[in-house]
C-alpha cells in the first residue's frame, strides 16, 4: 500500500511497516506543531550598546574677549568764530599740541579793517563828547549867572549824556572788532592730540565750522562695540581686564563707566566705554586694546556634543534607568555651548546617568548596555 504525508510518498509491505510508519507520521506532527509555537513566539526588543556617563555639576566661569580703541575720555571738535579764508595751517592729524598753542590762520585783513573802523569810531566819539562837555560848562556858568535859559541848559546837558554813551558804544565795538582780529588764530583749548583735520591752505570756512578734532591729555576710556546678547549673561561686576593687542604684556584695570541706551542701526551693536585705571604710558591714543569680562560662577554640567538630542522643538539627553537599564528622553535647559561640549544649566540631577555616545538609534524604553563612565 502507499501513503502520502507531506508530499512525500512511503510504501507499506507488511502491517508491521505499518505500525513503524504509524510512529513516524506522530513524531513528525508533533514537530509541526514546535515548529508553529517558534513562529508565534515574539523576540523581545534587542539591547543596544551605547556609552555613558554620570553626570555631576561644576563651577563654570565663562569669560568674553573683545577687541576696542583706546581714545580720550574729554573730545573737542574745534571751529574758528569768524569766516575768512585759511592763510596757513601748522597741526596735523596725530600732532601733539600744547593749550593755547595756534593750530591755522584766517586772513585777517577784514578783521583788521573793522578794528581801524572802530578805532575811528572811537575817536570820533572821543571828540564829540569833548565838544559836548565844553558846552555843558558854559551854559552851567551861564544859568548860575542868569543869562540863558532853563531849556538851553538841559539840552547841553542832554548832549553831554549823548555823547558819553556814543564814546562807550564806539569802544564796545572796538573790543568786539580787536576779538574778532584775534579769532583769526584757531588756539588748542588743551593739551592733547589732533585726531582729525577738515581745512586745508586756501580754503574758505564759515564760522562755526569744524576744523579740527582734538583728544585732551588725561583720563582715557577703551571704547568697545559689542552686540546685545552680551548683555544676557551675568558679568561679575563692572571690572574688565585690558590689554594691548599689540602686546598682551601691558595691561591695566578697567571699570565699565558708561553703555549707550541705543543700539546702531548699521551695526547692531551697543557702544560701551570703559574707563582705564592708570594707562600705562604704552596705551596711547587709538591703540587696539582686548577687553576681557568673566561672568558670574554657575553650576552647570558638561556634556559632549554627541549626547545632544530633540524632544520636539526642545533640547534633550537620554538618560538610563540604572535599576531598569531603558532609556528615556528627557528634556534640558541648555546654558552655554562651547568648542567639543554643551553646558546643561536645568533639567538633569546629579549622579544620573546620561548617553553620550549611541543615542541616535534609540527609542524609549529601549534596554541598553554600556561601559564604563567616559573619563
Amino acid at each position: 500500500m502507499k501513503i502520502h504525508i507531506s508530499n512525500h510518498t512511503i510504501t507499506v509491505r507488511s502491517q508491521r511497516s505499518l505500525r513503524s510508519l504509524g510512529g513516524l507520521a506522530a513524531a513528525l506532527f508533533a514537530a509541526a506543531l514546535g515548529g508553529c509555537d517558534d513562529q508565534a513566539a515574539a523576540p523581545g526588543p534587542r539591547a543596544a550598546f551605547v556609552r555613558t556617563e554620570i553626570v555631576q555639576p561644576k563651577d563654570r566661569r565663562s569669560s568674553i574677549t573683545l577687541t576696542g580703541e583706546v581714545q580720550a575720555r574729554f573730545r573737542a571738535d574745534l571751529s574758528f568764530r569768524v569766516s575768512g579764508r585759511v592763510l596757513a595751517r601748522y597741526a596735523d592729524v596725530g600732532t601733539y599740541v600744547k593749550a593755547g598753542e595756534v593750530l591755522a590762520v584766517l586772513d585777517p585783513a577784514e578783521q583788521q579793517a573793522d578794528v581801524d573802523a572802530a578805532h575811528a569810531a572811537v575817536l570820533s566819539a572821543e571828540s564829540q563828547l569833548r565838544v559836548a562837555r565844553v558846552t555843558f560848562e558854559r551854559q552851567t556858568a551861564l544859568i548860575a549867572g542868569g543869562f540863558t535859559t532853563r531849556p538851553v541848559y538841559e539840552q547841553a546837558q542832554e548832549g553831554l549824556r549823548t555823547a558819553e554813551g556814543v564814546l562807550e558804544a564806539a569802544k564796545a565795538q572796538l573790543g568786539t572788532a580787536k576779538d574778532a582780529l584775534g579769532f583769526t588764530a584757531l588756539r588748542a583749548e588743551a593739551d592733547g592730540v589732533i585726531t582729525a583735520r577738515n581745512l586745508e591752505v586756501g580754503q574758505v570756512v564759515q564760522a562755526a565750522q569744524p576744523a579740527f578734532s582734538l583728544a585732551q591729555d588725561g583720563e582715557r576710556d577703551a571704547v568697545f562695540d559689542v552686540y546685545e546678547s552680551i548683555f544676557l549673561g551675568e558679568p561679575d561686576g563692572h571690572r574688565v581686564a585690558l590689554a594691548l593687542v599689540s602686546d598682551a604684556g601691558v595691561t591695566a584695570a578697567g571699570h565699565i563707566r558708561e553703555v549707550s541706551p541705543a543700539i546702531d542701526p548699521k551695526s547692531s551693536t551697543i557702544r560701551v566705554k570703559v574707563s582705564i585705571q592708570d594707562p600705562p604710558t604704552e596705551m596711547t591714543l587709538g591703540s587696539a586694546v582686548a577687553g576681557t569680562v568673566t561672568a558670574k560662577p554657575q553650576q552647570l554640567i558638561a556634556l559632549p556634543w554627541s549626547a545632544l538630542m530633540a524632544a520636539g522643538t526642545k533640547p534633550a539627553v537620554w538618560t538610563v534607568d540604572q535599576a531598569t537599564r531603558t532609556a528615556s528622553l528627557k528634556p534640558v535647559i541648555v546654558g552655554g555651548y562651547e568648542a567639543g561640549e554643551v553646558l546643561i544649566k536645568a533639567g538633569l540631577e546629579p549622579g544620573e546617568r546620561v548617553v553620550t555616545d549611541g543615542g541616535k538609534l534609540l527609542s524609549v524604553g529601549q534596554p541598553v548596555t554600556y561601559e564604563g563612565d567616559r573619563s
